[in-house]
């Protein structure tokens, strides 16, 4: 998406649609009163008629305003002031590019960077902005033989009241545009169907974006022959049962002033389809099960992004790729696995096959003496029935590390819920013929999936994002929702030397 800023009267800005927000109690903001002053008062009688109603998102196509240069307004209920929250911000904006979306129009302008939000600034509104506008327009389509059209809104202005404020927003849009686009790349790969994405197509999606980086992105791809070399047979014995070949993915992003600076590693569980293995799952909504691999795809999204913003920070970005199938060849429960760690796992129930790769990937991502790790997967159920779906479960064995992520995730809107991960949860994984069960029994079933995870991460800080709520949508609305690639991104760029990305002309 394009973008620009603007600090012109926003009655004088020629462009399709101008995109206008109103508070319920008719108090109109900056924008909106000049654009009312200009039209012979045409918002403000709208509203004492009630002809509009500000309530939250409710949206009004006005096809032609007097005295405004441009050539439509698309008036945005905002709601009660005193309720305009993150949650209320966002759903305003979602509201409005929706509508844009769905209009004959190439370009709008919008003035959302003065609506009061609690404390925050002109340049997280203005990222909040451009995200949304990624966001509305994405379309999966690829497999329609006659495809609905494609939203046409390709370039957005966002009209500043201050032009003190104009490079700040600037900079905010563009982490909104970036975190977007890599938020829509998320979706596809967990939209695409599992006999089009397997761990070979991840492994060339890799493979694809290092050659586009220009050489910022190195990877590498390890195949089955390289990881029965390297003692990987947890990760291994997932893919046993399946026709498609197991691959465990690497990418580096060095963009630190210090190349020999500790990185920060992403690890992302990448079962590109779930039967269960030899533990069949039941026939109903196993499609869905496509999306176990959003774990993976949200790595590759904020790639994508941090291969936009550039910021000064070493990462490393690793997909633990397999497909779960009940074959002759398959995992057995009771079957015992050496992982690459050389700790002994009973596998009680195929269907806990997450933790079985992952644990692999963390083990091998000691080798670059990380400054933090963080998993992210479509771990456990139990982690839907704790928190729904509106937040991603949080485990980790750093405090300190927990503490960022929450904030990263409270900064990018795509929180996170800190759960405990106590000692006596681990002996619900004790095994009468192995080092550890891969199953700790229903109780408290996402915290020892994390719980057997940290066996894994004792080298290193770690923290476990458990996305099972949170990666995808069921029934009418079915769909990959591309989290947490804000949360991700927002981590890194606080971790970034300088904590600010690169700009560039836009």
């Amino acid at each position: 998406m394009e973008f620009t800023v603007q600090t012109a009267n926003p009655a004088k800005v020629e462009t399709a649609c101008l995109v206008v927000p109103v508070f319920k109690d008719g108090d109109l903001l900056p924008a909106a009163a000049k654009l009312d002053d200009a039209s012979e008062r045409l918002i403000g009688q709208l509203i004492e008629r009630g002809d509009f109603t500000a309530s939250l998102g409710n949206v009004q196509m006005i096809p032609f305003a007097p005295g405004v240069s441009g050539e439509r307004l698309l008036l945005v209920g905002l709601g009660e002031r005193d309720k305009c929250q993150e949650a209320a911000f966002r759903k305003a904006l979602d509201a409005a590019f929706g509508a844009l979306a769905k209009l004959p129009v190439s370009d709008a302008a919008a003035a959302f960077t003065d609506v009061p939000v609690g404390d925050h600034d002109s340049a997280w509104k203005a990222r909040m902005t451009l995200e949304a506008a990624e966001r509305a327009v994405y379309r999966f389509v690829e497999f329609k033989s006659d495809p609905p059209p494609a939203a046409k809104l390709e370039r957005v202005t966002l009209l500043v009241s201050d032009s003190d404020q104009a490079a700040a927003v600037k900079q905010g849009a563009r982490i909104g545009a970036a975190i977007g686009t890599g938020i829509n790349v998320t979706r596809t790969l967990g939209n695409l169907p599992g006999n089009v994405c397997t761990p070979r197509y991840l492994a060339e999606q890799a493979e694809q974006l290092g050659k586009g980086s220009g050489g910022a992105l190195k990877v590498e791809i390890l195949d089955e022959e390289a990881l029965e070399a390297l003692g990987a047979g947890s990760l291994l014995s997932v893919g046993r049962g399946s026709a498609e070949p197991t691959r465990l993915i690497v990418m580096q992003y060095q963009g630190a002033d210090d190349p020999n600076d500790a990185p920060h590693v992403l690890v992302g569980k990448g079962i590109t389809f779930d039967t269960g293995g030899i533990s069949l799952k039941p026939g109903e909504s196993m499609d869905e099960m496509k999306f176990d691999m959003c774990g993976a795809a949200s790595v590759f999204g904020t790639v994508n992004a941090v291969l936009a913003l550039r910021p000064k920070i070493n990462l490393v970005a690793i997909v633990a790729a397999a497909e779960n199938m009940p074959d002759g060849l398959a995992t057995k429960p009771g079957d015992i696995i050496k992982t690459l760690k050389g700790l002994t796992v009973e596998v009680l129930n195929t269907d806990a096959e997450g933790r079985l790769v992952l644990c692999d990937a963390l083990t091998y991502a000691e080798r670059f003496e990380p400054a933090s790790v963080v998993d992210i997967a479509t771990l456990t159920g139990a982690a839907i029935i704790a928190l729904g779906h509106h937040a991603t479960g949080l485990l980790s064995n750093d405090d300190d590390l927990a503490l960022d992520l929450l904030e990263a995730g409270e900064t990018a809107w795509d929180r996170a819920w800190h759960m405990p991960l106590w000692d006596e949860y681990q002996e619900q994984l004790d095994s009468n013929f192995a080092d550890l069960a891969n199953i700790g029994g229903r109780p408290a079933g996402t915290i020892t999936a994390a719980c057997f995870l940290s066996r894994f991460a004792d080298k290193f800080p770690w923290a476990h994002l458990d996305i099972a709520g949170t990666a995808w949508s069921s029934g009418k609305q079915k769909g990959a929702s591309g989290r947490p690639v804000g949360l991700l991104t927002q981590y890194l760029l606080d971790r970034a030397d300088d904590a600010v990305v690169e700009t560039g002309d836009e």
